[in-house]
């Protein structure tokens, strides 16, 4: 099939704008909380694990209160998530109907995995001081495994819309679907092990941040330093294997999705020696204001400054990006990067002076960076999530189906989009309150509050 078959009319329906809007939104909100059902639990065993082995009582207390907040989190995720649900039958009708019978492979799997991830967690908070400690610890095992499975699926499913694979069209219409393929599509792999990795940057550096705030203030007591250490430790390890795993990342772009790497180069028209641009924004199909490295963006596509690289004016005229879509994609990459290399500095600065006298680095400078570095992270995440949707359209599925032919054309989609505003607001708001309560209590001094109905209590508590 080719792109002319599927081509509509060009005029947009009015109900792109605000659905993409909206879609965007609920996915930049909940991509957030992904890291904290993956890789944050994982945190939370990796403390209890510390705690049980060594007899560690800062460590027990950290994986304690660390499973009360992946508690919390894990509820505005579930939603956030089911709301992303119903969404895209609300607003994507296009793509269920015509797609639904592979697009939804990996949406069933993932809720089989969010099924076991709840059951699991509820043992978990609630099997404090009600199992024996290793039991206990065991059944937490089962969460991030599961949170692994639920992530690869929901990956499994973007990464389809990339690279659609596992399926025979017949006159429009799917009448073969090859489950297996469709999952693990050829741009499975390396995006799923970029988001997995991301997710541990992201938890491990918002985590150690925490710390590092409250050592600023003058918190420097073992039970800081160590929530700082577990966290910033897997997180710094991770980061260089998420520098590798980027760049044989960009690489697959570059060779399967030439219209993406065209908008994140900028890159007006095919070409070789091509330079790597920096900032700057596209005006008129050129790229003003940017700053250019000759032969970088070749170079690092093909290892050779002669690698001819696709440009925009490959992509037929009608299903071709605009200049502001180009520009998102562009200036989205590149905070990306800059925000990755930075978090990789940091995290050298610290393993430097790990490996030279086994103790953080002296300065306060680093703790500074450390406290903003967890905001860093949670900035390079959603810039790439922002690289990989917008850097698709207008396609929704490449080569299949153009967004605005799957968008819905009835209803008042921003009504829609400021109903849910309102509800996403309230759910923030509510975690932001309880986590903060939860901090106060944790911070006072003095005899320990009372615990929450059927929560798990302090060490020391009555019961």
């Amino acid at each position: 099939m080719t792109a002319a078959t599927v081509l509509a009319a060009p005029v947009e329906p009015d109900q792109l704008l605000p659905a993409r809007e909206q879609m965007a939104f609920t996915l930049g909100f909940h991509i957030i909380l992904v890291p904290f059902g993956l890789a944050f639990t994982f945190l939370m065993l990796l403390a209890e694990y510390r705690g049980i082995r060594r007899g560690d009582e800062d460590a027990l207390l950290l994986a304690r209160r660390w499973s009360k907040v992946s508690a919390v989190l894990f509820a505005v995720g579930a939603v956030s998530g089911t709301v992303l649900s119903f969404e895209m039958g609300l607003l994507w009708p296009g793509l269920m109907r015509r797609f639904g019978a592979a697009y939804g492979l990996p949406f069933a799997v993932e809720g089989i995995f969010f099924f076991i991830e709840a059951i699991f967690v509820a043992i978990y908070i609630f099997g404090w001081d009600r199992l024996r400690p290793w039991a206990h610890f065991c059944s937490g095992l089962p969460v991030p495994i599961a949170g692994i499975g639920g992530t690869a699926s929901v990956v499994a499913a973007n990464s389809w819309m990339n690279r659609p694979a596992g399926i025979t069209v017949r006159d429009g219409r799917v009448v073969g679907v090859a489950p297996v393929n469709v999952f693990f599509n050829g741009a499975y792999w390396y995006e799923t092990l970029h988001m997995f990795l991301a997710a541990y940057i992201v938890a491990g550096f918002l985590v150690a941040g925490v710390y590092a705030a409250a050592m600023l203030k003058g918190r420097r007591d073992r039970y800081h330093r160590l929530g700082f250490l577990i966290a910033f430790t897997t997180a710094a390890i991770v980061m260089p294997a998420q520098v590798v795993v980027g760049d044989v990342a960009a690489r697959e772009v570059f060779q399967h999705e030439p219209a993406k790497f065209a908008a994140i180069e900028a890159l007006p028209g095919t070409a070789t020696h091509v330079p790597e641009v920096l900032g700057g924004v596209v005006i008129g199909g050129r790229v003003r204001y940017g700053v250019f490295i000759p032969n970088g963006a070749s170079l690092l596509a093909g290892y050779r400054p002669g690698t001819e690289i696709r440009g925009l004016d490959a992509i037929p005229a009608d299903v071709r990006p605009s200049d502001r879509l180009v520009t998102i994609v562009h200036l989205a990459f590149d905070v990306m990067v800059g925000a990755g290399f930075a978090l990789l500095a940091l995290a050298a600065w610290f393993g430097w002076a790990w490996w030279r006298r086994r103790d953080l680095p002296r300065s306060r400078w680093f703790l500074r960076a450390a406290a903003l570095a967890g905001v860093v992270s949670v900035v390079a995440l959603e810039s790439g999530w922002v690289v990989t949707e917008v850097g698709r359209q207008p396609w929704t599925v490449v080569g299949l189906l153009l967004t605005r032919d799957a968008v819905t054309t009835g209803g008042n989609m921003w009504a829609f989009f400021a109903g849910t505003l309102v509800l996403y607001a309230a759910v923030g708001a509510g975690a932001v309150l309880v986590l903060r309560s939860m901090r106060r209590r944790w911070a006072a001094p003095g005899p320990k509050a009372v615990e929450v109905p059927y929560g798990p209590a302090e060490p020391g508590e009555a019961r």
